[in-house]
């Protein structure tokens, strides 16, 4: 996608979907002995979902895997919709719309996986981190320079921020 023409697209969207693993972390899972999970979120993609919130933006997560780290950083973003541990990720998306009456071409959705496919490509901009599966990467409308969990999202976030401002 050509840069005026993300910048135009970044203007309509009114919701930013997310997945976790991949994209707002390196996608590493890490276990101690006693089997609890750590994640490693970076603190500036935590400032940039702030500022897209500020600016208007809605956000919400959608991701496959339960965790209580994704879901007390996610808390203290103040995220309001939060779906952790939901393989269908198209259902919850779908419901997602209804709820806030947001149409889909009004929303960016960012993913990793092939599992992402789906909602990205019902998406209107439909967004993958540089480090994505080569399959998401084909059919994304734009790949972050930064990777997952290195500063992916902050980018996202910035983008859709400086939409909102004249030029």
């Amino acid at each position: 996608m050509e840069p005026g023409d993300l910048r135009a697209a970044a203007a309509r969207i009114r919701l930013l979907v997310l997945d976790v693993d991949g994209v707002l972390t390196d996608g590493r899972l890490l276990y101690d002995a006693d089997g609890r999970e750590s994640k490693s979120f970076h603190v500036r993609d935590g400032y940039g979902m702030q500022q897209a919130m500020a600016a208007g933006v809605t956000l919400a997560v959608i991701s496959g895997r339960r965790s209580p780290a994704a879901a007390a950083r996610l808390a203290e973003l103040q995220v309001a919709h939060v779906f952790l541990g939901r393989n269908d990720k198209r259902e919850v998306f779908e419901q997602l719309l209804t709820e806030l009456g947001v149409p889909a071409s009004d929303v960016a959705s960012v993913g990793d996986d092939v599992t992402d496919l789906g909602i990205m490509a019902l998406s209107g901009l439909g967004i993958t981190v540089a480090d994505a599966h080569p399959d998401v990467v084909r059919a994304a409308d734009w790949v972050t320079a930064a990777a997952g969990g290195r500063g992916a999202v902050r980018e996202i976030c910035d983008l859709l921020v400086a939409s909102r401002q004249p030029r």
